[in-house]
């Protein structure tokens, strides 16, 4: 199949046709300054998305109960626990003890977690992304503390000059608050910015904040979803960032 060019967000040429609109090797040009870059946190930067489904299906497998994978991730950003805990109470019965399993879902994911590093070509990107001058700056449904948490472990939380998390704003993705909120922090215009999402609703969130945005996937989720996105990849490890946003950038 030989695939229809067309103009692109980024003010290149993206093969319009191409199945899931994944493509790996052309370059995506930038015709305005990016001064920025802002990343999702959770299946992002790290894949902590698979690490707490591990946790459910773990805690599902204490009452001799096996967790599907279909319909186990929200259409939106947030805590969504409690409607978890209350199907695994409901498949359970009453010999169900909310809190003991609260105790060792969290125990256990918390094990997961410990171990967990920065998605594939994440780490080559946030140091190219140093090279190249750009500013970055994180915007996730997740609290401050699970962010920063997570960041400062694996020894990255000073590479973001700004955090805006979702209990410092009203509503979560796809609602674009905390995008918003990114922007009035770098006290940069969207026009400035890129955004890297992981889910359709947060792409749907940078989109409506006016932001360009790049979509990598988690493991979870289909990319033939990321129709909003003005670029999806298989990886961050697949090409260079510079590659990615193109040029120019600036201060």
């Amino acid at each position: 199949m030989v695939a229809r060019l067309t103009t692109n967000g980024f003010g290149g040429s993206r093969p319009a046709t191409v199945d899931r609109r994944v493509w790996g090797s052309s370059s995506i040009l930038v015709r305005m300054v990016t001064k920025a870059l802002i990343f999702d946190f959770d299946g992002l930067l790290m894949d902590t998305e698979s690490t707490m489904l591990a946790s459910w299906r773990y805690e599902w497998q204490q009452h001799q109960l096996e967790l599907a994978a279909d319909g186990f991730f929200a259409d939106h950003g947030g805590d969504v626990s409690e409607a978890r805990y209350a199907a695994l109470g409901e498949a359970v019965g009453p010999t169900y003890d909310r809190a003991r399993s609260h105790a060792r879902r969290m125990a256990y994911r918390q094990q997961l977690q410990a171990a967990l590093d920065l998605s594939p070509g994440i780490r080559d990107w946030l140091d190219e992304a140093a090279r190249l001058g750009l500013r970055l700056a994180v915007a996730s449904s997740s609290p401050v503390s699970w962010v920063t948490g997570n960041l400062d472990r694996v020894g990255y939380l000073d590479r973001f000059e700004q955090l805006a998390c979702g209990d410092e704003v009203p509503t979560v993705k796809p609602d674009p608050a905390v995008y918003l909120l990114a922007l009035r922090r770098l006290g940069l215009s969207a026009e400035e910015t890129i955004a890297f999402e992981d889910t359709p609703h947060g792409v749907a969130a940078a989109r409506s904040a006016g932001l360009r945005c790049i979509a990598i996937p988690n493991p979870h989720t289909d990319p033939a979803r990321f129709t909003a996105a003005d670029l999806v990849l298989s990886s961050a490890a697949d090409r260079p960032l510079s590659e990615v946003i193109g040029t120019p950038t600036g201060g």
